[in-house]
């Protein structure tokens, strides 16, 4: 479910989005996901789904990865 944001709140989020989507950190974690998943569509893999998990290093289902497998993303 999106956020009810105000129109000047939803154009500070997506500053800040953006910004830290820019970060090297975020930058290098994109890079290294776009080769992982390229490799392994190549051997054959269905990724439908599924998100690298740079924590442990391999494909992780979406809902898993994005929520902390069940711990939530605050105690991240």
């Amino acid at each position: 479910m999106p956020q009810k944001l105000s129109t000047q709140a939803r154009a500070k989020k997506r500053a800040r989005d953006l910004a830290y989507a820019k970060t090297t950190d975020r930058k290098r974690k994109k890079a290294e996901n776009q080769r992982k998943r390229r490799a392994a569509k190549k051997r054959g893999f269905k990724l439908a789904g599924l998100d690298y998990d740079h924590k442990t290093k391999k494909f992780t289902s979406i809902k898993s990865n994005r929520g902390n497998r069940g711990r939530g993303t605050k105690r991240e």
